[in-house]
């Protein structure tokens, strides 16, 4: 899945990037969905090694527009993981109490401890996306934002936590077709927001605030991955794969025992 990665330096269009790309994976559907439960049962056991060696500590981070399948992923992917260890932070608009601190303060509380795997839903990212696009902070306040989450993820990084974010790719026209099945069906109806409107008519806006964000913060200690998203399975995969590969490189193992287990084993047989 490395060529899904964005490299240091690399400057990205969007429109280079097809959302319906399936790499090595093209007309694999049903191999696809077949190799994701192999990464779902790897990532529990590796999941259960982080959490066990209380070493390393590990940020997802999932940014993209409406629909692209950021809730999705999170359910599929880490579906039958330990939720012991795993925590999902969601950030929304910001409470009077956070609006008062920087906007790393509330991100930071949510960071990872070692031995947990935390998914960020949405991220710090949004100072560079959202409030560019909708124009909250003026351009010289917001071009300053890029070195200061570099710097942020590097003292995440040096401290231990493995970063891997994910830009999840999605055309304008799978939008609008997620967009009216959210409309259509009943069970997801709730998901439709009057907003998804408005804020799609930004599209390019949020097109060139994503090249840039991706282009000036993909490092080598906190890389971005490109995904295509158009197909849920192939998003998953890549995702998954990403994961599970980065921890694997860890060589994790559980803890030695700190005592003779002999004598307890002897205890409880002679009852």
């Amino acid at each position: 899945m490395d060529n899904h990665i964005i490299k240091p330096g690399q400057h990205i269009r969007l429109d280079d990037f097809s959302p319906d790309d399936h790499g090595d994976w093209k007309g694999k559907k049903e191999k696809g969905l077949a190799k994701l439960v192999e990464l779902r049962q790897e990532l529990d056991r590796q999941q259960g090694l982080l959490y066990a060696e209380h070493k390393y500590k590990l940020l997802i981070v999932l940014q993209a527009m409406d629909t692209a399948g950021k809730d999705g992923v999170i359910r599929s992917v880490l579906e039958g993981v330990n939720p012991q260890g795993v925590r999902v932070a969601a950030f929304k608009v910001p409470t009077p109490i956070e609006a008062d601190h920087d906007y790393l303060w509330r991100v930071h509380a949510q960071a990872p401890g070692k031995g947990e795997l935390v998914v960020f839903n949405r991220s710090h990212y949004e100072q560079v996306l959202v409030v560019r696009v909708h124009q909250l902070e003026p351009e010289e306040t917001w071009r300053r934002h890029y070195a200061e989450i570099n710097a942020f993820e590097r003292m995440l990084a040096d401290d231990g936590a493995i970063i891997l974010k994910f830009f999840l790719h999605i055309d304008k026209d799978e939008q609008k077709k997620r967009l009216l099945e959210r409309l259509e069906d009943p069970a997801k109806n709730w998901k439709f927001s009057a907003s998804d409107l408005p804020e799609r008519k930004l599209w390019p806006e949020y097109m060139k605030a994503y090249e840039e964000a991706l282009s000036l913060t993909s490092t080598a200690y906190a890389p971005w991955y490109l995904v295509p998203s158009n197909s849920n399975w192939y998003r998953n995969l890549v995702v998954a794969s990403v994961i599970v590969d980065a921890m694997q490189k860890l060589d994790m193992h559980y803890p030695a025992p700190t005592q003779d287990l002999a004598q307890f084993r002897k205890a409880l047989e002679a009852e």
